[in-house]
């Protein structure tokens, strides 16, 4: 775990003396302007300081939990806590409810001063942040109150299959957990996700038929489009899809809407979406997801983050075909002026930690896909 820390901050202070670099890169040269690369970097460094401020911190407590056994020694606390309240300290699963419950506390506790000056200080400060501290705590209840109603029957089904699985017991969890992605992939958009954000159709108009249009020449099952209030929490931008089979769903952040005015460039950036399902990425990265192996997380995460950034490339390739370099080009260039993206990235850190490709790649490739269109 410390090797990994050093790793990883070392690739840290590489991207953060890409980031204090006070020039654009040449490719983005005149098509960012220097006002947006100030406010980036600006941004950028500001979240790489509280980076390191976190991570040192989150080492320090981790190492001291295992160097101290304290894991062991709430496990005894968490049992003793069961006769208080009347339940029995030899039912396993109450008493693994009783740990996690206490284990899930500590995490909000020590987590919460960071998710607090992340939000309301650095997004705040960079003009991102558009949550109230009510509802800043109003989603924090919210998502407690799911992990308590989601988390024991789940927690219960693993037990009693590590208690009566055998020797097909990684077999059985392997199919359990396969099954509960599969459940909870088709739930969340549904049930979870309005919880937090209001979705509503896309209203009757260019853009609406533009996307259908481009949906229906794809053969795309499209049966809702959605524009979902992303702007009540924060002014960063991005679109999605999901469903199974012949119920696909296209979201909109409604801050997507707002800063592309030109509607060619958020159906590129559609396109760019529909790429990913046409080319089975989603298919692929589920299966590879399943596989990941716990010893070998960050191993896997790079190879995955490889294989996502491969994909985004032909993703773009795939919009390019379509006939939307010219809207996409803009497009993602408008996202990562919005966005305030790091312009810089050392091309080290890039590759470990980024599952998209930085702009100047993605502009690089499209320029070279349009050629060949042509």
């Amino acid at each position: 775990m410390i090797v990994m820390y050093v790793f990883e901050t070392y690739l840290d202070l590489r991207q953060h003396t890409a980031l204090k670099l006070p020039t654009l890169p040449k490719t983005l040269v005149g098509v960012i302007s220097q006002e947006k690369f100030e406010k980036s970097r600006a941004y950028s460094l500001d979240k790489s300081h509280f980076h390191f401020v976190h991570e040192f911190v989150t080492i320090l407590m981790d190492s001291a939990i295992l160097f101290f056994g304290i894991l062991p020694w709430f496990w005894k606390i968490s049992g003793g806590f069961l006769p208080m309240v009347g339940l029995d300290p030899e039912n396993e699963i109450l008493h693994t409810l009783s740990f996690l419950a206490g284990l899930m506390t500590w995490s909000q506790i020590t987590d919460l001063p960071f998710s607090l000056y992340s939000t309301f200080v650095i997004e705040s400060r960079h003009g991102f942040n558009k949550q109230t501290i009510w509802m800043f705590i109003r989603d924090m209840i919210k998502g407690i109150l799911l992990s308590v109603i989601l988390a024991p029957p789940i927690v219960a089904a693993i037990i009693v299959i590590v208690q009566k699985g055998g020797p097909y017991l990684a077999i059985y969890l392997w199919a359990f957990m396969f099954i509960l992605s599969l459940v909870m992939m088709t739930i969340y958009p549904v049930l979870i996700a309005p919880l937090f954000n209001k979705f509503t159709p896309l209203p009757d108009g260019d853009l609406r038929e533009k996307i259908e249009k481009l949906a229906s020449s794809l053969k795309f099952p499209l049966k809702k489009l959605f524009v979902v209030d992303g702007s009540t929490r924060s002014s960063h931008s991005n679109a999605y899809m999901y469903g199974f089979f012949k119920n696909k769903r296209i979201v909109l952040y409604d801050t997507l809407i707002q800063q592309c005015q030109n509607e060619n460039e958020i159906v590129a950036v559609i396109a760019h979406e529909l790429g990913h399902w046409k080319l089975n990425h989603t298919t692929y990265s589920f299966i590879a997801v399943q596989h990941t192996v716990i010893p070998l997380q960050h191993l896997v995460s790079f190879g995955l983050n490889l294989v996502s950034r491969a994909f985004e490339f032909q993703a773009d390739a795939f919009a390019v075909n379509l006939g939307y370099a010219k809207d996409l080009r803009p497009a993602l260039v408008k996202l990562q002026e919005e966005n305030l993206s790091a312009m810089n990235t050392d091309p080290l850190y890039s590759a470990y930690h980024y599952s998209h490709p930085p702009l100047v790649e993605r502009l690089r490739a499209i320029d070279g896909q349009d050629k060949k269109t042509d």
